[in-house]
């Protein structure tokens, strides 16, 4: 069973955008957990522009479900983690100025880096996913640093999937096989929607967690919150 992690980064930054406390991102999370969702993501940024480091410890305190902590491990972003000790970290190679992800990892140029980061992780019971492009050679590294998870970066099969969902996919099913072959967990992101999840789940072999934000929220807008969690969750189950 695939699990729906939501990414609560937009609420972050529509509150932001005016100032106060509305909307009030631990409650959302809460909220979001009581409508399904089966973990929560967020992805603090060195420059705090939608989820803050405060957050992250307030919603330490009432997540229930998976957390799940997304950044570049920088060391302000390492004693974050550390501190709050979330279910599993995903560890995203982002710029300071990139305005979302847009690569995964070299996971062969960074190899001890990534051993020694995962190491120091993995000791605190922290699970480890790092973010990857469906590139076999990635997954391959992957293998030699120690990660228990490689989330596949989904920006190029969202892109492709109106045109050729076989196409778009046939490079992730690839990586997704050979993830499975080192019984490395396997994780997706990026540009999901309710167009492509449901062939993506049912293709990927051993999917076990997505993680959706931006399409999740601006689909909110018109369904509410409630009823698109319930939408996502159908096209996984």
């Amino acid at each position: 069973m695939t699990k729906l992690s939501v990414n609560i980064n937009k609420i972050a930054t529509l509150r932001n955008a005016r100032g106060g406390d509305r909307p009030n991102v631990v409650q959302v999370a809460k909220d979001c957990e009581r409508f399904g969702a089966e973990g929560i993501t967020v992805h603090p940024r060195p420059d705090e522009r939608h989820i803050r480091y405060r957050d992250v410890y307030d919603l330490k305190e009432v997540v229930t479900t998976e957390f799940n902590i997304e950044g570049n491990p920088t060391p302000d972003f390492l004693k974050l983690v550390k501190d709050v000790r979330p279910a599993q970290a995903t560890l995203v190679p982002d710029a300071p100025d990139a305005i979302t992800s847009n690569a995964g990892w070299d996971t062969l140029t960074h190899k001890d880096f990534l051993t020694d980061v995962i190491g120091e992780l993995k000791e605190l019971g922290i699970r480890t996913s790092i973010f990857v492009d469906p590139d076999v050679r990635m997954i391959e590294g992957a293998s030699l640093v120690g990660t228990d998870r490689v989330e596949l970066y989904t920006e190029a099969y969202a892109k492709g999937y109106p045109t050729s969902p076989e196409e778009a996919i046939r490079s992730y099913l690839v990586a997704a096989r050979r993830a499975q072959d080192f019984g490395i967990g396997l994780n997706a992101g990026h540009d999901l929607d309710l167009d492509n999840l449901k062939y993506l789940k049912d293709t990927l072999p051993g999917l076990l967690e997505v993680s959706i934000g931006h399409a999740l929220i601006c689909d909110a807008l018109y369904f509410g919150l409630e009823n698109t969690i319930q939408l996502y969750l159908r096209q996984l189950k």
